[in-house]
């Protein structure tokens, strides 16, 4: 297309391996390549290794930061990540940032839950379903899934199965990174429905602008010309993305005189390009757009969606998209969302996160087998030869266990080692018999 058709710059790739693979030839060919998407962490010599690239996305680190802060403010300490895991690994740096942030909140992945391509496998309901089960076989407590990135056909698939096998109701807990969520403002109400009480991030754009409302006129039209039979006719995020995209083009291209049509020439003006878009401000520096972006949280509710809160990487949650200069000193609960939440299950409740425990899955709680403090424990063996524990601790645990709104099965083990040493069995998960009594 380029060599034969005289293709002069490429728009789209909403996925950061294609976009790699594309720019690769546009700086080959030096042909402009504006890319809907952005690697999780820009890598090194970025700029030189595709000097015609121009991002049109921000990088994951800001929106890994809000989701961490989700976890936060909900006490979550361990969760489920769940990706397609594409030919070229485009995940690996969410990861890397997810696990950072989240070890920075005190909490930490349990499971990756990870599907093929797509376009792989022959029967995704059923790859879906296997990967699952395998949360049941494999023991997995949280309840709390993170969706870093997806197709839509393999979301579609996703949801639709995790809510047959009981994923989706009371105690989960599902939040979709910006690529997933940026699905919901196509995708039909069945979809939606499979979805429903998820958190979503989205990037936020002013809606309420003369310039947005006579596209949204613009847009309506043409597509309910076209597509008749759908019924919804508001414009995604990437719309947006492919106007503004445009927009830089016939900028660019108006600057450009015949004497200098040089394809650096073309690509300076592009890079030169300044305005604020439907999607945002657009300014560009190094191949990258330079403003941080405003985040939104929303709730999969009702036909569509609601939105909750802003999310400010200064400040933290906001239920305006701009905090007065001082506020993020003075603020003190931007720590939590501020609109209540409608969970899964039609929960009003915060979800607890985790698979609630069942009588054969016992915690296991080591006792100092000997110790010169009996009033705090006491281990000892009745006349039917069963152990019997008893003392301050004890009773204090029993307690403790009463006001639980839910059952806690347990089971006492009895140790012999000094106190360090069943600290660090605790510690390291170790359960070796032949240091109990």
């Amino acid at each position: 297309m380029i060599e034969e058709n005289e293709v002069e710059v490429i728009i789209g790739m909403e996925r950061w391996e294609e976009a790699a693979l594309v720019a690769d030839i546009g700086s080959q060919f030096k042909v402009p390549v504006i890319s809907f998407s952005a690697p999780a962490i820009t890598p090194p010599l970025a700029s030189s290794r595709w000097p015609f690239l121009i991002r049109m996305a921000h990088g994951d680190s800001n929106q890994i930061r809000c989701i961490a802060s989700v976890i936060q403010s909900y006490n979550w300490r361990r969760v489920v990540t769940v990706y397609e895991d594409y030919t070229y690994g485009g995940d690996a740096g969410m990861l890397a940032l997810l696990t950072k942030s989240l070890q920075d909140v005190g909490s930490e992945i349990e499971y990756n839950l990870v599907l093929p391509p797509f376009s792989f496998v022959s029967d995704p309901k059923d790859v879906v379903r296997e990967e699952l089960t395998k949360l049941l076989s494999e023991k997995i407590q949280s309840r709390v899934f993170i969706v870093l990135q997806s197709s839509l056909p393999m979301m579609i698939h996703l949801f639709r199965e995790a809510k047959k096998m009981g994923f989706v109701g009371n105690d989960m807990v599902w939040i979709l990174t910006d690529t997933v969520t940026n699905f919901l403002d196509i995708v039909n109400t069945s979809v939606i429905q499979s979805m429903e009480g998820a958190l979503g991030i989205k990037n936020y754009y002013y809606d309420n602008t003369s310039s947005y409302q006579t596209f949204l006129t613009q847009f309506r039209q043409k597509f309910i010309s076209e597509y008749p039979e759908e019924g919804y006719y508001e414009p995604g995020f990437y719309a947006l993305r492919a106007h503004d995209s445009i927009a830089i083009i016939t900028q660019a291209m108006n600057r450009l005189s015949s004497n200098t049509s040089s394809p650096k020439v073309f690509l300076d003006n592009i890079l030169a390009t300044k305005f604020v878009g439907l999607s945002g401000e657009i300014n560009v520096k190094a191949g990258e757009l330079l403003n941080s972006p405003m985040l939104r949280i929303v709730n999969v509710v009702g036909r569509r969606y609601r939105e909750l809160d802003f999310w400010i990487p200064q400040f933290g949650f906001s239920n305006q998209p701009v905090v007065a200069k001082g506020g993020a000193e003075n603020s003190t609960d931007a720590i939590r969302l501020k609109r209540p939440v409608i969970w899964p299950g039609d929960l009003q409740l915060n979800p607890k996160g985790w698979l609630m425990p069942t009588d054969t899955k016992r915690m296991i709680i080591g006792v100092p087998g000997r110790t010169s403090f009996e009033k705090f424990v006491k281990v000892s063996t009745n006349a039917a030869g069963k152990k019997e524990y008893d003392g301050f601790c004890i009773e204090l645990f029993h307690k403790v266990r009463e006001v639980l709104k839910y059952d806690l099965p347990y089971q006492f083990e009895p140790f012999n080692g000094t106190y360090d040493d069943l600290v660090d069995h605790v510690y390291n998960k170790v359960r070796t018999k032949s240091s109990y009594v």
